[in-house]
């Protein structure tokens, strides 16, 4: 995929049944987010900075069994489902099969609880 793709582009290019996931994720991230998608390192991410990746907030990445839906501060973002999976340094993230494993009011909440992690880290 060329380095300047969109975020459509991206999703363009997956199969069906991961459109089906992205299709029920991405309102509730534009709605957190709105206008601050772009593609950086080669995936979605949005970012609250003026440009791709500069204070990154969360990302999808789509894998062949799975899409993969992540936050830089996840680790400190409160979770009593206890679904979101710790990564590397604060990264945190969850595994999505189906749109079935988006629950729009959790991931509202993990989406508004990562926005102000890092706006509070960039003030």
């Amino acid at each position: 995929m060329p380095a300047k793709a969109t975020v459509q582009d991206y999703l363009s290019t997956l199969p069906a049944a991961q459109h089906e996931i992205t299709d029920a994720l991405l309102p509730l991230v534009e709605a957190a987010l709105p206008g601050a998608g772009a593609v950086w390192h080669g995936h979605p991410v949005w970012s609250l900075g003026a440009a791709p990746g500069k204070n990154p907030v969360c990302y999808l990445k789509a894998y062949a069994g799975h899409v993969a839906f992540g936050f830089w501060r996840g680790q400190e973002i409160p979770d009593p489902s206890g679904r979101l999976a710790p990564g590397a340094r604060t990264m945190a993230s969850v595994k999505l099969r189906t749109a079935a494993d988006i629950d729009p009011a959790l991931f509202a909440d993990w989406l508004a609880a990562a926005h102000d992690l890092e706006q509070a880290a960039t003030a």
